[in-house]
């Protein structure tokens, strides 16, 4: 068996929204707890996690519920870097390694910090005969983004695509797909890539039944 690998005091940013392994982030910052959280990743070359909301909210508000966040999480690593003035940072991210975390606790500057459990990735699964179509689909989206002229630096998915994969297909439709965050962050968090396609196979069936119809 593996050693569970372990960080301590990660920064963590609270978010309304599920960053998944492969998956881009890109993030507009003003507050200054993140100011400087980022400015020291950045220069440090070390991530901080994204971990999804179930209450409270991304900017401190007074009245607004204490943070309370989804235990299973992503490392961000900063991809694209810029402040185009004093007190805002336009960043991208992409999403690394899932993390179960461990503990938490806020700083006084409201900056959360997690001990947590690095997850495995996903093990390469084929995309299974039943489940192609799945596939297909994906790959029909991502060619009428190239077709609309998406800017390269703005296209939602990277290269290299990965369709015959089936935790990579997965996560790319649970990105685009309109799901509640609760969700998102459960098929995130599933061991089983395989599993994972299949839960999403059956959201587009419902959504899209006469696509379903066997050929």
């Amino acid at each position: 068996m593996s050693t569970p690998r372990v960080l301590s005091q990660l920064p963590l940013f609270p978010l309304e929204t599920v960053l998944f392994p492969g998956g881009v982030l890109p993030l507009r910052i003003f507050e200054v707890r993140y100011l400087h959280m980022i400015e020291q990743c950045r220069k440090a070359g070390t991530p901080f996690g994204v971990v999804s909301l179930v209450q409270g909210s991304e900017v401190r508000r007074p009245g607004v519920p204490a943070d309370s966040f989804h235990p299973v999480g992503t490392l961000a690593r900063i991809s694209h870097f810029e402040a185009p003035q004093p007190g805002l940072m336009m960043v991208d991210c992409v999403g690394t390694e899932r993390f179960r975390l461990s503990s938490s606790h806020q700083l006084a500057n409201g900056l959360w910090m997690g001990d947590v459990e690095l997850l495995d990735a996903d093990a390469l699964t084929p995309v299974p005969e039943d489940l192609k179509r799945t596939s297909a689909a994906l790959g029909q989206l991502i060619e009428t983004l190239r077709e609309q002229h998406v800017a390269e630096n703005r296209f939602p998915i990277l290269a290299p695509l990965q369709l015959d994969d089936c935790g990579w297909v997965a996560n790319r439709w649970c990105e685009v797909l309109p799901l509640p965050l609760s969700l998102k962050h459960n098929l995130m968090a599933l061991e089983s890539p395989l599993v994972r396609l299949e839960l999403v196979a059956d959201v587009l069936a419902k959504a899209h039944p006469a696509d379903q119809r066997p050929e």
